[in-house]
């Protein structure tokens, strides 16, 4: 790569994550909570080491990864000193041994059956796994993640398994042109994440609550994310 051109880049990741910071703290503020309250995810998936390396010697201190082989792909080339490590993609059962015990947390734990096979490979690593339980908001077939109807039956069986540690909730809301709509379904999973809070159960703190992408992450911490997973926003358009 030309010097010209990584050098740009690199000015741009900067700048982009300045606008960034900055909206995430008026967006806390108008939601009443301190602007370090709020975490952000910076979302690798596609994007080069070399950049991802610049966003981290930026400032930026958790990743997320969409695909388990491109996690472990890029892993040694990163700068990873106290940089948190997510998967946040869609994880199949035949991939949980390859992941569990390479990252911090899988956020997108969204099924009874996924939740047991990370279980079950995190017993044979001697480790304890911590995760989001991924609730579909909207319903939408095209989407993984607990039905709002199943999801406290399941929830309540998680809690039982001693391997995993259940540390909050994520959601991808559906597409929403108006805002109103938007925030109907980042409230509706607020609702269950602070219901499920008040009940105390054993082994489920609900500590995080990821919601908020490039397009909707100032809408989301205002209606009560305090984790946003921000891709585009940050790298520019992902190059597939």
């Amino acid at each position: 790569m030309e010097k010209s051109f990584l050098e740009k880049r690199k000015a741009d990741i900067r700048y982009n994550l300045d606008v960034i910071n900055e909206k995430i703290a008026e967006s806390a503020i108008k939601s009443g909570r301190n602007p370090s309250d709020i975490q952000l995810m910076a979302v690798t998936k596609t994007v080069d080491p070399i950049f991802i390396n610049y966003a981290l010697d930026y400032g930026v201190n958790m990743i997320g990864e969409n695909r388990v082989q491109e996690m472990l792909r890029k892993k040694p080339d990163l700068h990873l000193y106290n940089v948190q490590k997510h998967l946040i993609g869609h994880l199949q059962t035949n991939k949980a041994g390859q992941i569990v015990g390479e990252v911090d947390m899988i956020q997108s734990v969204d099924s009874l059956k996924i939740a047991k096979e990370i279980a079950k490979q995190s017993a044979k690593k001697g480790i304890t796994t911590d995760v989001l339980l991924e609730i579909n908001i909207g319903d939408e077939e095209s989407k993984t993640g607990f039905s709002k109807s199943e999801f406290m039956e399941n929830l309540y069986q998680i809690a039982e398994i001693p391997e995993l540690k259940v540390k909050g909730l994520m959601t991808i809301p559906p597409i929403c042109e108006n805002n109103t709509i938007l925030c109907e379904f980042f409230e509706n999973i607020y609702n269950i994440y602070v219901d499920i809070k008040a009940k105390k159960l054993d082994n489920i703190n609900m500590n995080i609550l990821s919601m908020g992408m490039s397009g909707d992450y100032e809408q989301a911490i205002i209606c009560g994310s305090n984790l946003v997973r921000i891709g585009s926003s940050i790298f520019g358009p992902r190059i597939y």
